[in-house]
């Protein structure tokens, strides 16, 4: 099959719609929802794991960031008098070939991030200016580029057809897809974003756009957007399913590997967070305890911090616990991981780079 193919028209993108969670946000008590979406997520798991596996997906490791440890583990460390005060996160791209309805291979980057032009996010441009220049390197190292991660595979720019982020935090898609005056790095992919979180940046708070990349849209042709509503299927074995909280667009990459299902979003940033009971990390462990709380948000716009939370226990019903290491099959999209700048990160189970299938080669 030739992967070389001429850039996807709006009619031609077939998203099928997912109705399980309908309806499932609706009830008037918090706990009542949980006890839908759980239900509903137990039975989109089922019939999810009758799907095929996408044909391949593998992750690669960008970049890290330092991130305060109150935003990554938001309540815990609010009760505690010694905390670390910052974190690393380890921000990672997922590319996942897949085959869509139509029959069609198709290549998928989930968060692929610019990070060279998106540090003009206000949060990090501040978090610059105060760091001297020399240390920019040993405070944030660099692994690899978009561009050069693709290359390691052997997969050319012009052969992505979507592009996708759970939420749009610090992205500036402009390089990727082009404005009226430059052609687009990746010259034929669409971005897939939730409605919701296409309106939300045209008109943020502060608190919101202190995490939002100014203009990160400006001059992007408009069918080079393919908004959705909901939750949606791509094709067999992946899924986009709505998890507001975070913002209230957010969206977590589900899809089926041999082994069972993956998710990944940023709603948690480490294994930890979506089982703190299990936590070898005895502030994470003892706060579960002690609030009966299933999982940790990563908090640091709190736009729908109960949406976040039943967001979360959807994700890991969904994903289900590993067999192998005891946590749920939840990856972080940017995993809390120990530096030796901070070397004590509060994590029990390091997902790492990950890979599944075979990539197929153009013919």
């Amino acid at each position: 099959m030739n992967m070389m193919t001429e850039p996807l028209s709006p009619v031609r993108l077939l998203l099928q719609p997912i109705t399980d969670f309908d309806g499932a946000r609706s009830a008037p008590t918090p706990q009542d929802r949980l006890r839908a979406l759980r239900r509903a997520g137990e039975q989109f798991r089922e019939r999810f794991l009758g799907e095929p596996a996408v044909r391949y997906a593998r992750s690669f490791d960008l970049l890290r960031i330092p991130y305060p440890a109150w935003y990554a583990f938001n309540g815990v460390y609010s009760q505690q008098l010694l905390k670390p005060h910052m974190v690393h996160l380890l921000a990672r791209m997922v590319l996942v070939q897949l085959e869509d309805f139509e029959g069609h291979l198709r290549n998928l980057l989930f968060t692929p991030a610019d990070f060279e032009t998106g540090s003009e996010t206000p949060y990090f441009k501040r978090l610059s200016e105060q760091t001297p220049k020399f240390l920019h390197g040993v405070i944030a190292p660099v692994y690899g580029t978009v561009l050069q991660a693709l290359a390691s595979v052997g997969v050319a720019p012009e052969q992505i057809d979507f592009i996708t982020y759970d939420h749009l935090h610090t992205q500036n898609l402009r390089r990727w897809l082009g404005t009226g005056s430059e052609r687009g790095l990746l010259p034929n992919a669409r971005l897939l974003v939730h409605r919701q979180e296409l309106a939300s940046v045209a008109g943020l708070l502060p608190t919101q756009a202190d995490w939002y990349c100014p203009e990160g849209l400006q001059g992007v042709a408009p069918e080079r957007i393919v908004p959705f509503d909901g939750s949606v299927q791509l094709g067999r074995g992946i899924a986009l399913v709505h998890t507001p909280g975070h913002t209230e667009g957010n969206h977590s990459l589900v899809y089926r590997t041999g082994d069972g299902i993956r998710v990944s979003s940023e709603n948690g940033v480490s294994a930890d967070s979506w089982a703190p009971e299990a936590s070898r990390h005895n502030g994470i462990r003892r706060y579960a305890k002690a609030t009966g709380s299933e999982v940790v948000l990563n908090g640091n716009t709190q736009e729908g911090s109960v949406d976040q939370y039943l967001s979360m226990v959807l994700e890991k019903t969904i994903a289900g616990m590993s067999a192998t290491h005891g946590f749920s099959n939840v990856v972080p999209s940017s995993e809390c991981s120990p530096h030796w700048l901070f070397p004590g990160a509060p994590t029990s189970h390091l997902w790492g780079a990950t890979a599944s299938g075979a990539l197929q080669r153009p013919t």
